[in-house]
């Protein structure tokens, strides 16, 4: 009976946990500049979102107990701080992003530790590349779309709407590309956010809405699968060079999250910065204190 009620526990905890690392991810992938992918990779359930999302045709059952509650968490993340850090966002965004950096940054040291040595001149390669393109997706020119052309999409727009969801998919999985930066450089993000605003707050136009969000979110599910085949191949085969790339992808990110505020940047006083500077220590403490965490629950849990 010990044994029963201990096992259920664990269960219901590990369940718990796999929900808050969803809803971090789900927080991330809102956040200009923020890759949900990086977030797994923090938190340490890259390897398995990425394995229970290439095995789900194999092995359902086992992949959907990994997968629902990092969804569940997901969904409820998204919408629990969609308004509140799209007000950090627009009232004070410099601030509010340098938090996440601070964020990214204490995590970094858990995937360093999984390609440990010296880096070899292709590791160094796979490095560098990545952090390239990361912080050159900052540089890109934004598309302009008119307001509200969403409630307006023809078939074509429709067609286009999919692939954008899918490439923004793929940042998702791809650690250190921001899916909502790539749909900001797109000139989607905005205008999604403010249909789907609309729709919450107001019921604006529901049967567009709905049919917008559907095509974006089944774009997103095809993107998302894909890459996750692509990154589990990877993963596999290359798994050093793989997590080097994946350094390399969140390192480019932290310069390019600050790009889309650079104007706010300039523009903020003594006491913005220093505001910022001590979010970003808080930042840094608090993922690498929640590493600490972990790791001290696995060590203990391999003790006993």
């Amino acid at each position: 009976m010990k044994n029963s009620a201990a096992g259920q526990h664990h269960r219901a905890a590990s369940f718990l946990a796999d929900v808050l690392r969803g809803a971090a991810i789900g927080v991330a992938f809102i956040v200009p500049g923020f890759s949900g992918g990086s977030v797994a990779a923090l938190l340490g359930i890259y390897e398995r979102l990425i394995g229970a999302v290439a095995d789900v045709f194999k092995h359902f059952t086992r992949s959907m107990r990994t997968l629902l509650p990092i969804a569940l968490g997901m969904i409820l993340g998204a919408a629990a701080l969609l308004f509140p850090i799209q007000w950090g966002v627009r009232n004070y965004p410099v601030p509010t992003v340098t938090l996440f950096v601070g964020l990214s940054i204490g995590g970094l040291p858990s995937i360093k530790e999984k390609a440990p040595g010296r880096p070899t001149p292709k590791n160094a390669a796979a490095f560098l590349l990545p952090c390239l393109v990361a912080a050159a997706l900052a540089f890109l020119p934004a598309a302009n779309h008119a307001e509200g052309f969403l409630y307006r999409l023809d078939l074509g727009g429709y067609a286009l709407l999919f692939l954008v969801g899918a490439v923004a998919a793929c940042a998702l999985v791809v650690p250190g590309i921001s899916g909502s930066m790539l749909l900001l450089i797109f000139g989607y993000y905005t205008p999604l956010i403010s249909l789907l605003t609309g729709f919450l707050l107001r019921g604006k136009e529901p049967l567009i809405s709905l049919s917008v969000l559907a095509v974006a979110g089944a774009g997103m599910l095809v993107g998302f699968f894909a890459v996750s085949f692509l990154m589990r191949f990877l993963l596999r085969k290359f798994p050093r060079a793989t997590y080097f790339a994946i350094l390399g992808f969140i390192t480019g990110s932290i310069v390019a999250v600050y790009a889309p505020f650079a104007r706010s940047a300039a523009a903020m006083g003594v006491w913005g910065w220093v505001i910022s500077f001590f979010l970003l220590l808080l930042g840094v403490a608090l993922s690498l204190g929640l590493l600490t965490l972990v790791k001290r629950r696995g060590a203990h849990r391999h003790s006993t």
